[in-house]
């Protein structure tokens, strides 16, 4: 009867996650699949941190932009913890998710928090890789440099403006501006077949590595190789994901906790 009574309830939660994203969000219910935790982290994004709801499974990471807290969250990104590696930081309360398609900090109000949520997704990933059934991942996305860290090109030192926006290299991370930017090349872990928008330095090195082609693929832009966005392929993240959550600005009125929901578990 226990056991009946927490696959119910489990059951609910994860219906009540899927309804919290709306028509928007993607279905998360499935047999096996345990809502282990959430609650409210900082993430660090280009344009600094904003509050992101995260929810997590005992197979997948799921977050999300928010809307109304504990209510109504949009965005929604689901990142398979087999492909997940966490790595300290120098902040008591920060450390970082890398991802093959994006990586990124986060910060907990406190550090029994950052310890959980830590414990947490190290234990779920564990016992996904004991079955058998899934890999670790081994390539990861390099961290952006966040916009406000470099205000000129960090390879030709030309000073940003209006007209002459900032970019991200996807193979390094670095702020640059879009005549430094102009290379194009496939990073499988980023997008398998689209390419994304890589420095003349890393193009070079890439070059002498043998592992592209002299020869640049270019997408149309101005005569200054500038596109009209920073985000010219979402890194395979949904559409939409960077360009639309760097732009809100929302007023959170109190810090969510970390609730742990898993009975199967003991509390650290």
């Amino acid at each position: 009867m226990a056991l009946l009574t927490f696959a119910e309830e489990n059951r609910e939660r994860i219906r009540a996650v899927e309804s919290s994203f709306g028509s928007a969000g993607k279905p998360l219910y499935q047999d096996g699949r345990i809502l282990i935790g959430e609650g409210k982290l900082m993430k660090q994004s280009r344009r600094g941190q904003q509050p992101k709801v995260f929810f997590l499974f005992s197979d997948i990471l799921v977050y999300g932009s928010i809307i109304l807290n504990g209510r109504w969250y949009t965005k929604q990104q689901i990142i398979p913890l087999e492909a997940v590696q966490l790595d300290e930081s120098k902040d008591r309360n920060q450390w970082l998710i890398r991802t093959p398609r994006k990586s990124f900090f986060v910060a907990a109000a406190c550090q029994e928090e950052k310890q959980a949520w830590i414990e947490h997704m190290t234990d779920c990933q564990s016992k996904l890789l004991q079955s058998g059934n899934h890999i670790l991942g081994s390539n990861f996305a390099v961290t952006w440099v966040p916009d406000d860290s470099s205000h000129s090109c960090m390879r030709c030192s030309f000073k940003f403006t209006m007209a002459h926006r900032r970019h991200h290299c996807r193979s390094c991370g670095y702020l640059v501006c879009g005549a430094c930017s102009k290379n194009r090349v496939v990073i499988e872990h980023i997008h398998p077949t689209k390419p994304v928008r890589i420095c003349k330095q890393c193009h070079k090195e890439l070059v002498d590595q043998e592992l592209v082609a002299p020869d640049t693929i270019r997408e149309r832009g101005n005569s200054d190789g500038r596109l009209s966005s920073d985000e010219d392929g979402v890194e395979g993240y949904s559409v939409d994901e960077e360009t639309r959550e760097d732009e809100e600005d929302q007023e959170m009125s109190s810090w969510s906790p970390y609730v742990y929901l898993n009975p199967q578990h003991f509390r650290p």
